[in-house]
């Protein structure tokens, strides 16, 4: 097992890729009590399109969530149960592009780690459990639906994209997931949750080569092929549709605007995306930009605005939002201060004061355990070391900043979904 150190962060890890090519960090954290599994596949709600045995199949939306629901379930009952019995607490998520496991405990962290690593690896479906957990989800999906928040940013991604799976709900459809039977769970799980397409990522007071151990043991000895995934058509960066409306029981009108941009494939150009694209956002809409605190004082905005960049395979937008009494007049502000900046630039000391606080989230974000095992996965399946990033940091320019601005924030890029009170 190599030992890594990162001085500029301050974190020490143990990284191994085992013989099933499953891959191994283990974050040492001498001094915390808490220790963390964090389990994780490759897999999430846009991955229904893909390759097997020489064949493409076409599964149902919502089906890499409906796995996860549905692992927790053993031959000799609920994990949740074994779990809570060793005082530990496990849960689970499932997004467009990862399904993970984790569990946290202040003591028996290896019996928990094996109790993770088995029910993950060993799938158990009954038609009966099936049906079940069909009405949960289904029940969980109209709740989700109802959700003002949830509808908007679903409205919006159906107005920017027109074949990307990202305009998929991850829980799916109350009609897509009645076509989820146990054998379409086992063959996704026997695509997916295998070693070579999963990483385990341990944070604490624990020893590497005991994990190493166990996740040899527990784990098959082999790994099965990579799976080739198909998430559509290139698209252009203009939306399919500039804008969509919708009413709904809330008391002001809600918006989210969104523009496209190329995505980063992988690499440190990912993680380098996604640093230049957080500058972004605060260079135009943070707390203390210009266009904030104009806005702010003037009674146009409240604290509820903001938003953020996100990167997916094939897809990667910018978005910013918020509960508004004129919509119309917010965007247009938005577009005209990208205009602005993406011309006139940034000024230098307020890019040298958001350049701090960007880079003091970063450093914050690894007091968390789950942040760091998240970020670390992430970098697995994206080829690029989280811990790195003071390095990455330091190659974004004001310049940059202001040609993303420029070149993304535009009229030709945005969509915008409206949610309008009844």
């Amino acid at each position: 097992m190599t030992a890594i150190e990162y001085p500029r962060v301050g974190e020490n890890i143990y990284r191994q890729r085992l013989d099933n090519g499953l891959e191994l960090v283990v974050v040492s954290k001498p001094l915390h009590v808490k220790s963390y599994a964090f389990f994780a596949v490759r897999y999430g709600g846009m991955d229904m399109r893909f390759e097997l045995n020489g064949q493409w199949l076409d599964t149902p939306a919502g089906i890499a969530h409906y796995l996860e629901h549905k692992m927790f379930d053993t031959e000799e009952g609920n994990v949740l149960q074994e779990f809570a019995k060793n005082g530990a607490v496990d849960n689970a998520f499932t997004s467009n592009a990862m399904t993970a496991y984790h569990v946290e405990c202040t003591e028996h962290f290896y019996d928990n780690l094996r109790l993770l690593l088995s029910f993950v690896s060993v799938p158990y479906f009954t038609e009966e459990s099936v049906k079940k957990e069909q009405g949960i989800i289904a029940q969980e999906i109209r709740m989700i639906e109802d959700d003002p928040e949830w509808r908007i940013y679903a409205n919006l991604m159906e107005c920017l994209y027109q074949d990307s799976p990202v305009r998929i709900p991850i829980a799916g459809t109350v009609d897509s997931i009645r076509q989820i039977t146990p054998q379409t769970l086992y063959d996704c799980h026997r695509a997916f949750y295998t070693p070579g397409n999963m990483t385990l990522v341990c944070v604490g007071n624990v020893d590497p080569d005991k994990i190493a151990a166990i996740a040899e043991e527990i784990l098959p000895r082999e790994s099965g092929p990579a799976i080739p995934r198909d998430y559509g058509r290139t698209e252009s960066m203009s939306p399919v549709r500039r804008e969509f409306h919708r009413k709904m029981e809330v008391s002001m009108p809600m918006f989210l605007l969104g523009c496209k941009f190329v995505p980063a494939e992988s690499g440190d150009g990912y993680l380098r995306q996604g640093i230049l694209g957080d500058l972004a956002c605060d260079a135009l809409f943070g707390g203390s930009s210009p266009l904030y605190t104009r806005l702010y004082s003037e009674g146009v905005i409240n604290a509820s605005l903001g938003g953020n960049v996100d990167s997916l395979p094939g897809a990667a937008y910018l978005y910013v939002g918020g509960d508004v009494k004129d919509p119309a007049r917010v965007v247009d502000e938005l577009l005209a201060e990208a205009r602005r900046l993406g011309e006139e630039g940034v000024d230098e000391n307020f890019f040298r004061q958001i350049q701090r606080a960007a880079y003091g989230r970063m450093i914050r974000s690894l007091n968390t355990f789950d942040n760091i095992a998240i970020s670390m996965s992430e970098g697995h399946f994206r080829n690029f070391d989280y811990f790195r990033f003071p390095e990455i940091f330091e190659t974004v320019t004001k310049a940059d900043v202001e040609a993303f601005l420029r070149e993304t924030v535009t009229e030709e890029r945005a969509a915008l979904s409206i949610i309008e009170p009844v």
